[in-house]
């Protein structure tokens, strides 16, 4: 059996699928760290960057089919992309203790642009990852107007994993018809 045929359309799925499971819990954790203590958010966001970059790059390495060429510039394009975001995270960081705008702001600010790199990002893996940022955006937003924002969004989450599934059981079932 060759490589290409250990990665079947439905393995790379509920690869991709855990993926997008694991990154709403981590988001939410996020979340929940940096309502607590702003200072501990900043340095859970900063790690994320780089967990995210990691699935990104790994996405983007099935994806390639392993093909070493395909992957290098898979690596190069991710590892641009994701420092990129990380400096302008950074750049809020210093906005921040610049005292612009308040660690609870800043944290927030950091959350849209880690959606913001997120979407983007989803638009060279896989919807999945753009589905990530719109929660992690919507998020931000909605921990700025409500007070008990957690609940709201685990149900926003729990949604979304299972919108997920039910798309692909539905196109998996539009293409065997």
């Amino acid at each position: 059996m060759s490589e290409d045929n250990l990665i079947t359309p439905q393995r790379r799925f509920h690869f991709e699928e855990a993926i997008l499971v694991l990154l709403l819990i981590l988001s939410l954790v996020g979340i929940g760290i940096t309502d607590f203590s702003p200072a501990d958010g900043f340095g859970y966001w900063i790690i994320m960057v780089f967990v995210f970059a990691l699935f990104a790059i790994l996405i983007g390495w099935l994806q390639s089919k392993h093909r070493i060429d395909d992957f290098k510039k898979i690596l190069r394009e991710q590892s641009l992309h994701w420092l990129t975001s990380l400096l302008v995270v950074g750049g809020a960081f210093l906005v921040q203790k610049s005292g612009q705008i308040s660690p609870e702001g800043a944290g927030l600010v950091i959350l849209l642009i880690l959606s913001l790199s997120t979407i983007l990002d989803g638009l060279r893996v896989g919807w999945r990852f753009s589905l990530v940022g719109l929660f992690m955006g919507s998020s931000a937003v909605i921990a700025s107007y409500t007070e008990h924002f957690l609940w709201i969004e685990i149900l926003i989450a729990i949604g979304i994993v299972l919108l997920t599934i039910l798309w692909e059981y539905w196109t998996e079932k539009r293409a065997q018809a």
